[in-house]
């Protein structure tokens, strides 16, 4: 089933000849459908900058400015209040949704905000990343999806784990099944190393 939306020439592009909604105006058309965490983790991947390795482009799909030129254009629209609490809390180094929603779980249990892509050297682009974690605390965090199984990627992640091990970080490492507990314990963990426990 269709429907109508007021859409200025900005927001419409043309993709194989067929006319359809910009990525941040369709994003803006799901904060009246998605909830206020699957809104963000939408966000977080538009925003994000694409790795040369994994990608097929070299540009994100958007900016977070051109999010929030939406939100002033359609201030009326439905859901603009959800997409408004969305963009405030979009940041680019998500690399899946998972990942945006185990940052979405710590900071909502009132742990600070993690460092996105936290290198064991800081300043060196080649040192291995975790996918976030409080550098001053050493503590870092790696969410490992399906793609994590298989063997190459399983090599790449043994060295990261062992950059950071031997470095001397507190090191957390979780999947599925803390996902679909909504990363309860995962945070209990985190949150007793941050506090020296």
């Amino acid at each position: 089933m269709g429907h109508t939306v007021l859409a200025f020439d900005q927001e419409v592009m043309e993709l194989d000849g067929i006319r359809i909604s910009t990525p941040a105006r369709t994003w803006l058309d799901l904060s009246g459908i998605l909830p206020l965490e699957d809104l963000v983790a939408v966000g977080d991947q538009l925003v994000r900058q694409p790795r040369l390795d994994l990608d097929a482009r070299s540009d994100p799909w958007s900016t977070l400015p051109l999010l929030k030129e939406m939100l002033k254009r359609h201030p009326k629209l439905k859901g603009i209040v959800k997409a408004r609490e969305a963009a405030e809390l979009i940041r680019s180094g998500s690399d899946s949704a998972p990942e945006t929603f185990l940052r979405l779980a710590l900071t909502a249990a009132g742990l600070p905000e993690p460092e996105l892509q936290l290198r064991v050297e800081r300043d060196n682009r080649w040192s291995p990343a975790a996918d976030m974690g409080y550098r001053a605390q050493r503590v870092a965090i790696q969410y490992d999806g399906g793609h994590h199984l298989t063997r190459e990627q399983q090599s790449v992640d043994n060295r990261r784990d062992e950059s950071f091990n031997a470095a001397g970080w507190r090191y957390f490492k979780f999947n599925a099944d803390d996902l679909a507990n909504d990363f309860r314990a995962a945070v209990r963990r985190v949150r007793a190393a941050l506090h020296g426990r």
